[in-house]
């Protein structure tokens, strides 16, 4: 069944965005009467039927509801520093929406390759991978953050970063338990400076491994959120 994405969805009858409704009647020709689910990435979703098959505004009668569709467990945020080519940020986040994740921090680094990313591009990516993967919750996006201020902001739960700078740390999966609030700190290709793994250890983060592979930023990225959806299930 084809699913849609509208931010707010109220009873009995919905009106998809002009996009979506180009996409549903326009793309994929579909006709009143034909059945689709909508998500409103808060965690409900919706059983339809199109009631008024317009390219502009196509209007879905509700039938029925799901509240808090899949709610996983655990959250898991995580600060990563955007990559220099856009589409690896792209195929991070999407990937980490198919597999679970609540929050995403694009950290401004000393070693930042990027230090702006498009939002509305990474909302977009977001939205499409949480359609393809039947989710009813959206990932929260924020702005670019400088690390400094990132890692003063209290959080609730665990909390850990991730460098390659020799000395024993723990792997992430030997550290975290099931039902647990997660944020961890990813860095750009030149790693985290010592200066800023300090200032993490200050504020309560804990150094941990991924493993012994020297990885890209946003495989590592992709590897914490893995790892959390495995300790999960």
């Amino acid at each position: 069944m084809d699913i849609f994405y509208l931010d707010k969805i109220g009873s009995g009858e919905a009106m998809l965005s002009q996009d979506e409704s180009l996409h549903a009647v326009k793309v994929l020709r579909l006709k009143e009467g034909d059945p689709v689910l909508l998500v409103d990435g808060k965690g409900s979703l919706h059983e339809g039927r199109i009631k008024e098959a317009h390219p502009k505004h196509c209007l879905v009668s509700l039938l029925s509801v799901m509240r808090d569709f899949e709610k996983r467990s655990y959250s898991l945020h995580i600060g990563m520093a955007p990559t220099k080519n856009n589409e690896r940020t792209d195929w991070f986040l999407e990937k980490a929406t198919e597999i679970g994740i609540d929050e995403f921090s694009p950290l401004i680094c000393r070693y930042s390759e990027r230090r702006q990313i498009n939002l509305s591009r990474l909302q977009k990516v977001a939205i499409s991978a949480m359609k393809q993967s039947l989710k009813a919750f959206l990932p929260v996006i924020h702005p670019e953050v400088p690390f400094e201020r990132f890692i003063r902001i209290p959080y609730d739960g665990k909390k850990f970063i991730a460098h390659c700078y020799p000395g024993e740390k723990p792997h992430l999966k030997d550290v975290i338990s099931a039902n647990q609030n997660i944020t961890i700190l990813i860095g750009p290709e030149g790693d985290f400076s010592p200066e800023e793994v300090s200032l993490a250890r200050q504020q309560g983060f804990q150094e941990i491994s991924l493993g012994k592979s020297r990885l890209r930023t946003e495989t590592a990225a992709l590897v914490t959120c893995h790892t959390a959806a495995l300790v999960n299930s």
